[in-house]
């Protein structure tokens, strides 16, 4: 699409219907580099894609649509993603596999992205030092490029949108499958079909 998103009717959309009728600076700054970002590198793609990013930031910022670091303690992500935790399969599967990766590569960013073989990927795709500085992932540019990379390619679990949004099949609920199996699939969907609704095109 070769015309810009009409952005006054998307944020005043999304106000009403996703957000209680009141925006915060931070949420439209964060939405602002989606759309951004969207329109200068993946614009000609399906809008559908884009919808379900922002349905997808919606529910894992807890709607601030800000980059966030995964709420809990070290104490927490020790226990839950360290090779010396309470869960040394699944430290293995994040190929966590020093002592304190658990905490050092907790989830950040749009999507959580956790542990050590995440951080070490990305910052191939990236070309930023993520494993030295996790941190940068909680950048909005950074993760946005992690989001829409991710989720275009299918770099999170092997499932893409193109699996879900594809001519005249629209999969909202098991289009969750691209970042966490089906976990508050129905609630994402709807958050994503209110995002599809408010994109329009200037004429």
């Amino acid at each position: 699409m070769s015309s810009a998103i009409n952005e006054k009717f998307f944020f005043d959309y999304i106000r009403l219907h996703l957000f209680d009728g009141s925006l915060s600076a931070k949420q439209v700054g964060g939405m602002q580099s989606i759309l951004t970002a969207w329109s200068a590198k993946h614009g000609g793609q399906d809008d559908r894609y884009l919808a379900y990013m922002l349905g997808t930031t919606h529910h894992e910022t807890g709607r601030t649509m800000q980059p966030i670091k995964e709420w809990g303690s070290d104490a927490y992500f020790f226990k839950m993603y360290d090779p010396f935790g309470q869960r040394p399969d699944v430290a293995r599967q994040l190929g966590n596999t020093e002592r304190g990766d658990g905490v050092k590569f907790c989830g950040r960013g749009y999507v959580q992205l956790t542990g050590r073989a995440n951080y070490t990927k990305w910052a191939a795709k990236t070309g930023q030092p993520l494993v030295d500085n996790p941190d940068l992932v909680l950048q909005a540019d950074i993760a946005t490029v992690i989001l829409m990379e991710g989720m275009i390619a299918g770099s999170f679990t092997g499932k893409k949108l193109a699996d879900y949004f594809s001519g005249a099949t629209a999969d909202w609920v098991n289009a969750r499958r691209i970042i966490n199996r089906l976990d508050k699939a129905q609630l994402v969907a709807s958050y994503a079909t209110k995002y599809y609704a408010a994109i329009s095109y200037t004429t």
